[in-house]
């Protein structure tokens, strides 16, 4: 039996489907529709109903393979890869497509190695090539300092996990038609060697720049690590969060969880304000599809700029503190009118 059809890993929580779901359809759509095949979307979970799988038909899938058991509630990977590993020998997917979330860097590598397929991690674009109809999947390399796009001819399928936020969910849409395929959990499937007993974060993982409305970021600009809180006040003031660039990761002035761009977190906030920040293409890559971009920086021909919607020349050291004290002034006028 031949390979055929692209695939794409639906995570959900709570009984409803993660955005990067969708995300997911917008990328598998493209693929799909240039190798003309098929578009399906699996779903491993204890709680997701038929209604919310439509949903995916609704943003472009043909088929929803749903399993549904509640041994699946909680993601264990080797229950989560038995039951990938055994729909993938039955239907022989072309291409599976999963996000580069915790389950999805976790999951994904483990089918890959069980099925002897290729995998890219954390790509940023795919495509199909046109002689070959081999997917084409590129992803930042060496440090993030070039981009490289790889291809797996020799075996199928062809997987690979995509960022976050990357590319816009795919819109639902009224009166598409698809199949919902409900498929039982074979208990011989359950791996009972592994158990969830609980779950913890450390303070480093709250931190979510992925999910932020408002990211303020600072760069080398700043020069110091004491300079962040320049930063980290006017994120409080616009009840936002704290990003930073390469640079000002790798000089220990922040923790990497803040890190915006190839080799950190793909960001897509209302509002990015960029202080300090020289704009590399590294850096761009990971913010310049932010709905409303703001630049501070002293060198009119930074490359910020570039993607900036609003842009001020000039001293940051001068600029933020008298931002910052305007933002102070707007709270305790609001604080007031409340």
């Amino acid at each position: 039996m031949s390979y055929s059809g692209v695939w794409t890993l639906a995570e959900a929580k709570d009984g409803k489907l993660k955005r990067v779901a969708f995300e997911l359809l917008t990328r598998g759509r493209k693929l799909a529709d240039k190798l003309d095949e098929e578009l399906a979307s699996l779903i491993i979970s204890n709680d997701v109903s038929e209604e919310e799988a439509e949903r995916l038909i609704a943003a472009g899938a043909d088929k929803v393979y749903l399993v549904n058991d509640k041994k699946l509630g909680n993601f264990i990977v080797e229950n989560y890869s038995n039951v990938m590993v055994d729909l993938i020998e039955k239907h022989k997917p072309e291409i599976i497509l999963g996000a580069a979330t915790t389950l999805g860097r976790t999951l994904l590598p483990h089918v890959a190695i069980r099925v002897e397929a290729g995998l890219t991690a954390d790509c940023t674009e795919l495509d199909i090539e046109e002689e070959t109809g081999n997917l084409l999947q590129t992803r930042p390399a060496i440090g993030g300092n070039i981009l490289a796009t790889i291809h797996t001819p020799k075996h199928r399928p062809q997987m690979a996990t995509v960022r976050p936020k990357s590319t816009a969910p795919a819109e639902e849409v009224g009166g598409r038609e698809g199949e919902i395929i409900n498929i039982d959990f074979d208990s011989e499937l359950y791996d009972g060697r592994v158990e969830r007993v609980g779950f913890r974060t450390s303070e480093e993982e709250d931190v979510n720049i992925v999910d932020a409305d408002v990211v303020v970021a600072g760069g080398k600009g700043l020069k110091k690590a004491e300079n962040f809180a320049m930063i980290k006040e006017m994120a409080q003031y616009l009840d936002g969060v704290v990003g930073a660039s390469r640079d000002a990761v790798e000089m220990d002035w922040i923790t990497y969880p803040h890190q915006v761009g190839l080799s950190g977190k793909t960001v897509t906030p209302k509002l990015y304000i960029a202080i300090g920040v020289s704009g590399a293409i590294q850096h761009l890559a990971g913010m310049k599809t932010s709905d409303n971009i703001v630049a501070i920086n002293e060198d009119p021909d930074a490359d910020i700029f570039k993607v900036a919607d609003i842009g001020l020349i000039g001293n940051l050291f001068e600029l933020v503190p008298m931002i910052n004290e305007r933002l102070a002034q707007e709270k305790e006028v609001e604080k007031v009118e409340v």
